[in-house]
């Protein structure tokens, strides 16, 4: 933001402290204004014909706007994505611990990314991978929507899984 003296056109369109417009002054003329109400004068928009400036109590203006920004930054939801690796030829107890860990990072509101990773010549049975994802996501179904199906990216197959959203659980 321009203020004051930094202020380089001839003539402003100017607004009051009260919000108020008063017109189109020298800019001179704005400045005594501003300096009058022991406040200053910030250029709003300085590409308008001719460029609108406000008179107003810049560092209460600077203030309000890191307080607004520091409050979305707070009410922000940052969602973490996990991610559980698996192998094609898991066993049951392996894959309800793996299954265990799931839940508890869905019950926290974390994504979860379930990946298998093909190692050798075990990528020559990717329909095993397959079947292992989709036996998770129907185990986890009570807490989660599938985001992407299994799909393959280069050695590996990942699923993504989501917590329900509140609507969600209510259908379920």
């Amino acid at each position: 933001m321009i203020l004051n003296e930094d202020i380089r056109a001839r003539e402003v369109r100017l607004i009051g402290a009260d919000g108020q417009q008063i017109g189109v002054v020298s800019k001179n003329e704005a400045l005594h204004q501003a300096a009058d109400a022991d406040m200053d004068l910030v250029l709003l928009s300085p590409n308008a014909k001719p460029p609108v400036a406000r008179i107003m109590d810049y560092g209460k203006f600077r203030f309000e706007q890191q307080k607004k920004a520091k409050e979305n930054r707070k009410n922000q939801k940052v969602m973490a994505v996990k991610e559980i690796r698996l192998s094609p030829t898991i066993e049951g107890n392996d894959f309800d611990t793996k299954l265990k860990h799931v839940r508890k990072f869905l019950t926290k509101g974390a994504k979860v990314r379930v990946s298998i990773r093909f190692r050798g010549r075990a990528i020559t049975h990717k329909e095993l991978g397959k079947e292992v994802l989709e036996k998770m996501a129907e185990e986890a179904s009570d807490l989660s929507n599938v985001v992407t199906k299994p799909k393959m990216e280069g050695r590996s197959m990942f699923l993504m899984l989501a917590p329900l959203s509140e609507k969600d659980k209510k259908k379920k």
